[in-house]
C-alpha cells in the first residue's frame, strides 16, 4: 500500500542539526495520519506521499518549516519571588506571554536562576534551527473510520483523549 491521504503511516526517524549532529532518534516506530492532519511537518508529509514500506526519505527543514524563527520577545526575566522555592534551570511550565491578551499558552523553559530573577524562554528548543529529518517507512495502513472522525491515530486497543 502506498502512502496517500487518510492512511496511517509508521516510521522510524532521525533528526539532525545543520552540522549533521544527531539531535533525536526513535527506535520504535511512530505513527501519524497522512493527509493534512498536522501530525508531521508538512514538507516531510509531502516528501512521503506515494512512498511504500521500506522507502526512505530525507528532508531539510528551514526554521519556518519546522519550529519557527527564534523570537527574542519570548525570553522574559521575572522576579524570583514569582516562582516556587525549588526552581532549577531546565524546569518547564506553561504560561501566557506577557505581551499577549490571548489565552495562548506556551511551554517555558527556565534558562537562568539568580537570587533576584528567573529568566524563562518560551521558544521551542529547536526554534531558529535548520534541521534534517531522515526516516524509513515501516508501515502503511488505511485509517479507521474512528481515526478519521477524530483526526488522529489511535493506538492498538483504543484511544485516550
Amino acid at each position: 500500500m502506498r502512502i496517500a491521504k487518510d492512511t496511517v503511516v509508521s516510521l522510524r526517524y532521525e533528526l539532525f542539526d545543520s552540522e549533521g549532529e544527531l539531535l533525536e532518534k526513535v527506535d520504535a516506530p511512530v505513527s501519524y495520519m497522512h493527509g493534512g492532519y498536522d501530525g508531521i511537518f508538512p514538507l516531510v508529509e509531502e516528501a512521503l506521499h506515494g512512498k511504500n514500506i521500506g522507502d526512505q526519505c530525507s528532508v531539510t527543514l528551514q526554521p519556518d518549516d519546522a519550529f519557527g524563527e527564534y523570537d527574542h520577545d519570548l525570553v522574559e526575566v521575572e522576579a524570583r519571588s514569582a516562582f516556587p522555592g525549588e526552581i532549577e534551570v531546565g524546569m518547564q511550565f506553561e504560561g501566557a506571554p506577557e505581551s499577549s491578551d490571548e489565552e495562548d499558552f506556551l511551554l517555558y523553559t527556565v534558562k537562568e536562576v539568580t537570587d533576584d530573577e528567573v529568566t524563562v524562554d518560551g521558544n521551542h528548543p529547536l526554534a531558529g534551527k535548520t534541521l534534517t529529518f531522515s526516516c524509513t517507512v515501516t508501515g502503511v495502513r488505511q485509517a479507521t473510520a474512528e481515526e478519521l472522525i477524530h483526526g488522529h491515530v489511535h493506538e492498538e486497543g483504543g484511544y485516550i483523549h
